[in-house]
């Protein structure tokens, strides 16, 4: 561990001795802890975005393509089905489906039993179009087999959903409307084409990014440390088809490969961690293997040899942890790559598939508007996408100087 100040024999460790190197270099420690921000708010996902309904997927055609900071008037109505309430950690996971339809609404007034709205027919004209709902089915989920409504002057009678009989009294109903369900809805960054937040579809979008990186970068190691000990340890016959098997992916263009792969498994979100994965561990069984042979000669491996030693045991106690501190650095490097790879072929349209949201299919969705007056659509992912791959590559940058025996050292 970095924080680790002394080891088993008193001296100074070495993972310390990094992590203060790391520490002095203040712009990888900034992207560090932005790298850290940005995966604490994808996991918290739904229960921080304005949208919480699955994929941030609802839209408001009233709405589409304004500017960041519009604001809307909106009444919430019951939708007349059933809604299950997720627990909080379901909801972060998968978001919860909204129990209200949002009604955009200029100005309203009661009639009766009623509430009557009125909205702008078009924004270049003054024409109104007035929409009447009754304040019963603005509450309450009404039965879908029993939709009479009674009103006596003063109190209403209906049934709802779960076949509940109910007499409200019409002056509470209207002050509940006006306290809960009369609502004013703020889009930080504007809406898109269809209506949609987003905001909530950056954040949403970040979890296909960050987890394409993460899980990628886990098969790429899993299999270029398994492939570059193997080759380097044994060397041979056994080195010579490893070598070659590389020699022959690395000289594949990679995004080709991956479109390739892409291709085979199908269209969709796990299908991209995997194709990915497949192409970025290469770079990694090479800097093994190199470092694995040179580590090999060295005394304590002939030491662990001649106490009997197994090679598995050699290879992975001895040998792997101290080819970790390349690893790492070609991990960072990587993890851009696959955020790049993943938007690449989002935009192409076959990596996820709406209506997820990615980055990349945000830009795909939004790129003509680059020429117009609403290029934000266009720029906003485009601009998360530029910042998390250059924050990992100034974290790997960092972590390559933090690791490097000779500055440590000095």
């Amino acid at each position: 561990m970095f924080y680790r100040k002394k080891t088993f024999e008193g001296g100074i460790s070495p993972n310390y001795l990094a992590w203060v190197r790391f520490k002095k270099n203040k712009l990888s420690l900034f992207f560090m802890y932005l790298i850290i921000i940005t995966s604490l708010i994808s996991t918290l996902g739904y229960l921080l975005t304005p949208d919480s309904t699955p994929n941030a997927n609802e839209q408001f055609l009233e709405f589409s393509l304004q500017y960041p900071g519009f604001k809307a008037k909106v009444l919430n109505v019951r939708k007349n089905e059933a809604h299950d309430k997720k627990n909080i950690f379901r909801k972060m996971l998968f978001g919860e489906v909204n129990p209200y339809t949002s009604v955009p609404y200029d100005s309203y007034y009661f009639e009766k039993d009623d509430i009557l709205l009125k909205t702008f027919f078009s924004e270049d004209t003054t024409e109104f179009l007035t929409r009447k709902i009754n304040i019963a089915d603005v509450i309450f989920p009404l039965s879908v087999s029993q939709t009479d409504i009674n009103f006596d002057g003063k109190n209403i009678c209906f049934t709802t959903y779960d076949g509940v009989e109910h007499k409200e009294e019409v002056s509470k109903l209207y002050k509940l409307i006006q306290k809960e369900h009369l609502k004013e809805k703020i889009f930080f960054l504007g809406t898109d084409r269809l209506g949609r937040d987003i905001l909530s579809q950056l954040i949403i979008g970040s979890r296909v990014s960050l987890s394409v990186g993460f899980i990628s970068v886990f098969i790429s190691l899993l299999i270029g440390i398994t492939l570059g000990a193997i080759g380097g340890y044994f060397r041979g016959w056994i080195d010579d088809i490893i070598v070659w098997f590389i020699n022959v992916i690395w000289s594949i263009p990679t995004l080709l490969l991956v479109i390739a792969i892409t291709f085979a498994l199908g269209k969709g979100f796990w299908q991209i961690f995997i194709a990915v994965g497949l192409t970025m561990w290469v770079e990694v069984a090479r800097v093994v293997r190199g470092q694995v042979l040179s580590i090999r000669e060295k005394e304590f491996i002939e030491a662990a040899r001649a106490l009997g030693y197994n090679n598995i045991r050699i290879i992975f106690k001895h040998i792997i942890p101290n080819v970790i501190s390349p690893v790492i650095v070609i991990s960072a490097a990587n993890f851009a790559s696959a955020i790049l790879i993943e938007a690449g072929l989002s935009f192409l349209g076959i990596g996820v598939q709406p209506p997820m949201p990615s980055w990349g299919t945000m830009i795909k969705e939004h790129y003509n508007f680059i020429i117009l007056d609403k290029a934000f659509l266009a720029l906003l992912p485009g601009a998360a996408i530029m910042i998390m791959v250059m924050a990992f590559m100034i974290v790997g940058n960092g972590l390559r100087d933090a690791l490097d025996v000779k500055v440590v050292n000095k």
